[in-house]
């Protein structure tokens, strides 16, 4: 609130308020922290911009830069604004073939390994971005470099795939501590999103299941620390 002096006129800010009432140090304390605020701030909307921009030549010079900024924290995708947006669910789920302490073989149930990231991630006001996309990113990443027979479409496939299994993996090792896992199978389960009351639209109401094959466990798949040489094995 400003002060006026006896001639009506405005003898600005009262001492003692904001920045001109700290001492000399502390204002070239806080004019340096908001400086180097404001240079980040630039800095990381320069970054989101030539990430999302179409691919330029600065975007290409500065790419790997970019995506060291980008993720996995401040990924950016257009898919919200798109001309047909998502209107599906995806569960990823996964069962296990498990050796008992006998050599006694049993099979889990499925496992929603998607809703569990939701339970997790559900009323936290600060929630986990790997809770909340590596599953999903993942399971996008196997879909986009497999075909409809599961063949992967070169290098990437195979990548995928291996990250897929191995991120699965991570989360069944832990529910088996008197067992070994011997086997794995994923599946995911689609399930169209409802349309609003008002609308005419027709949705599909059954869920839609792709079934993967199962797979032999292999020290490869097993996180670092964790391999026993099992021998090797394949997908069958």
């Amino acid at each position: 609130m400003d002060t006026y002096d006896h001639k009506g006129g405005s003898a600005g800010p009262p001492p003692g308020v904001g920045i001109a009432g700290l001492s000399r140090r502390g204002q070239v304390v806080a004019a340096v922290a908001l400086a180097a605020v404001g240079v980040v701030a630039c800095v990381h909307l320069g970054m989101v911009f030539l990430h999302v921009a179409p691919s330029n030549t600065a975007s290409k010079q500065y790419d790997e830069a970019v995506d060291d900024w980008v993720y996995p924290e401040f990924e950016q995708n257009w898919k919200l604004f798109a001309p047909n947006p998502v209107q599906s669910n995806i569960a990823v789920q996964a069962r296990a073939e498990v050796a008992d302490s006998d050599g006694a073989l049993r099979t889990t149930g499925w496992i929603d390994l998607s809703a569990e990231d939701g339970a997790a991630i559900q009323g936290s006001l600060l929630p986990s971005h790997v809770n909340q996309n590596a599953l999903r990113r993942g399971w996008d990443f196997y879909i986009g470099s497999h075909d409809e027979e599961e063949r992967p479409n070169g290098l990437r496939g195979r990548l995928s795939e291996s990250y897929v299994r191995r991120m699965v993996l991570s989360r069944l090792a832990d529910r088996e501590p008197a067992g070994r896992l011997e086997r794995v199978q994923i599946r995911s389960v689609t399930t169209a999103v409802a349309p609003p009351p008002w609308s005419d639209e027709k949705a599909r109401t059954r869920p839609y299941y792709r079934t993967l094959s199962w797979w032999t466990v292999t020290s490869e798949d097993l996180p670092e620390g964790a391999r026993d040489g099992r021998a090797e094995g394949s997908r069958e």
